[in-house]
């Protein structure tokens, strides 16, 4: 009956990273829907690849720690001293990898794009370029949220 406890902290550590936000330019919160947003148009003057780096909320390191504790219990058998042990060290080893692991998950890549407003302002978006945008196509701003870009409709 040990073998179950411990395999469903370690399935809990291992996937932790399935927390971690899908942060696209395409992916919405269901807070966003019913929200007005602002439209402008514009132009991609230039685009760079940037490099990101996540705010880390803890949720990996907790659950890491949870995980590795109730992992770590088992260790020492019918002796407690050796499961307070274990469970100590289970924590102090999934907390680790739990921060590793959120880490990692919102770490990446993304692109800078410099966008010319029909107004004449230029302007800074970073997002993914899953649309594969290229400088010189016409763009909608939608400023609600958080700003993001898409392609303009032709002859907009």
């Amino acid at each position: 009956m040990r073998v179950l406890p411990l395999m469903l902290a370690l399935c809990v550590a291992a996937n932790l990273a399935a927390c971690a936000p899908a942060n696209t330019n395409t992916t919405y919160t269901s807070a966003d829907i019913g929200r007005t947003a602002q439209i402008a148009y514009g132009v991609i003057v230039s685009m760079r690849e940037v490099r990101l780096q996540g705010q880390p909320t803890g949720v990996g390191t907790v659950g890491g720690a949870a995980a590795g504790a109730v992992a770590g219990s088992y260790i020492g058998g019918r002796d407690p001293r050796a499961n307070v042990l274990g469970a100590i060290g289970g924590a102090i080893i999934g907390g680790l990898a739990g921060n590793a692991v959120e880490g990692a998950a919102s770490t990446g890549t993304a692109v800078e794009f410099i966008i010319r407003e029909d107004t004449g302002h230029t302007i800074s978006v970073v997002q993914t370029n899953e649309e594969q945008f290229r400088p010189g196509e016409r763009v909608v701003l939608t400023r609600g949220a958080r700003t993001r870009i898409a392609r303009a409709a032709p002859g907009v």
